[in-house]
């Protein structure tokens, strides 16, 4: 055997390897890619990877960053979207592509997301008025508190006038975002309120309880770092209030005072609520999205068995209860009112798949199921609410179900009467940054 023959054999056997992985790695891409379709689950819930073919190398460094699995793929040497539907808009894959391929965009072709204008600084088309959180299409708790330290410091690069016994800022909201902004207002020495409509914690203080909340470890001004990954709703908060207690935030909020108006004068803004006038040089809006729960719009929805997000579980024992909705909140009330002895739980669902379900949420339905704890009903729409039963359409045909209590999931109205009011506009995004 000639010395060449040493050396280019064993560098054929590894390179064939080599060839034999990436074949299989992207089979096994393409067959993950396939069943997400098969499935429907092709559309985005928000915020999502837009992956620029012409840029991209096929590095892998996006398919590895990411937190949620495998959401991106490498098909024909190019990433891939594989399933959209468990994109939850971390990011993470942008941040690690080293050829600035990827932009993160809200809504696709076929579905539009309603979004306030915003420039990089959080300020909206409305000079003086920033935005924050949710309300911009940023969803994750993660987001929100980093948002709300970033928009504290456009307010203050801002430097506009405080006018005569009045704010540096209003900030309208005391979720994640208007909580954080509130610790970052009181660092720099802003004079600020914080005005919430219902109670500390925002859309959090009102999830399941032991709802697991998926964030990620960040920096909360005045509390440092949180190293958080994985936590129940319930510690989430009790970490909060420690730190709303010792920096006596109570002072600062204002519970009880939901917004009617904000109107903008020369140099600053008066906002009103049902009881109390606030004159200030910014304002910070952290509203969120689903203030507003969406209805159904039939008959018998005014009853009080009607109700728009479910806190615990336990109530519902030993009762019939209808859930409507395909998202995650539809989705963990079902499942866990369903574990409860003694319910009999309906969930449904206008359309064919639960495309804007978490992985983890479906296979949980999945398991109910089987389990004959839950019973699921794709393609239907309920027609009327009655004292003691349900009627809905299920494909086209007329099904009436015994029934205690409906749990209606169906996300919340974008806030846009009152956004215009202010005279902030919303754009319809398609695909877009």
């Amino acid at each position: 055997m000639s010395l060449l023959s040493i050396y280019i054999l064993p560098i054929g056997f590894i390179w064939g390897l080599y060839l034999l992985w990436l074949w299989h790695r992207e089979f096994r891409t393409r067959s993950v890619k396939s069943a997400a379709a098969e499935a429907g689950l092709v559309e985005p819930a928000s915020l999502h990877p837009l992956i620029d073919p012409a840029k991209c190398l096929a590095c892998g460094a996006c398919v590895s960053a990411c937190p949620e699995g495998k959401i991106i793929g490498l098909i024909n040497g190019k990433a891939e979207l594989i399933e959209p539907t468990n994109c939850i808009g971390h990011g993470a894959c942008r941040d690690a592509c080293p050829y600035d391929a990827i932009d993160l965009v809200f809504g696709t072709e076929k579905r539009g997301v309603d979004i306030p204008q915003v420039n990089p600084d959080f300020e909206s088309n409305v000079p003086g008025v920033f935005i924050a959180g949710e309300l911009g299409g940023m969803g994750l708790i993660r987001n929100a508190i980093v948002q709300g330290t970033q928009a504290i410091d456009s307010v203050r690069r801002r430097g506009a006038a405080r006018p005569a016994d009045g704010y540096d800022l209003v900030i309208v909201g005391a979720g994640p975002a208007g909580f954080t902004a509130s610790l970052a207002a009181m660092k720099h020495k802003l004079r600020f309120v914080t005005l919430e409509q219902d109670t500390f914690g925002g859309t959090v203080a009102h999830f399941p309880r032991g709802k697991v909340v998926m964030t990620a470890p960040t920096m909360l001004p005045l509390g440092g770092k949180l190293n958080l990954r994985t936590v129940s709703k319930e510690k989430l908060l009790a970490l909060w209030d420690g730190i709303y207690k010792k920096y006596n935030l109570r002072s600062k909020i204002k519970y009880r005072q939901e917004v009617k108006s904000i109107l903008r004068h020369a140099d600053s803004f008066e906002v009103r609520t049902m009881t109390d006038t606030f004159m200030t040089a910014a304002v910070l809006l952290a509203i969120g999205r689903r203030g507003t729960p969406r209805k159904l719009d039939v008959e018998g929805e005014e009853q009080t068995k009607v109700v728009y997000r479910m806190v615990d579980p336990q109530q519902y024992r030993k009762q019939h209860v209808l859930v409507v909705g395909g998202g995650d909140s539809a989705l963990e009330a079902a499942t866990a009112i369903a574990q409860e002895p003694g319910t009999y739980v309906t969930l449904s669902h206008r359309r064919a798949t639960f495309s804007r379900a978490k992985l983890a949420n479906r296979q949980l339905v999945t398991t109910c199921q089987k389990s004959g704890r839950l019973r699921v009903l794709l393609e239907s729409k309920v027609t009327r609410i009655g004292e003691k039963d349900v009627e809905l359409d299920f494909k086209g045909k007329r099904v009436r179900l015994q029934n205690d209590a409906v749990i209606v999931c169906a996300g919340g109205v974008l806030p846009t009467p009152f956004l215009k009011s202010i005279g902030i506009e919303v754009e319809t995004k398609h695909g877009t940054a």
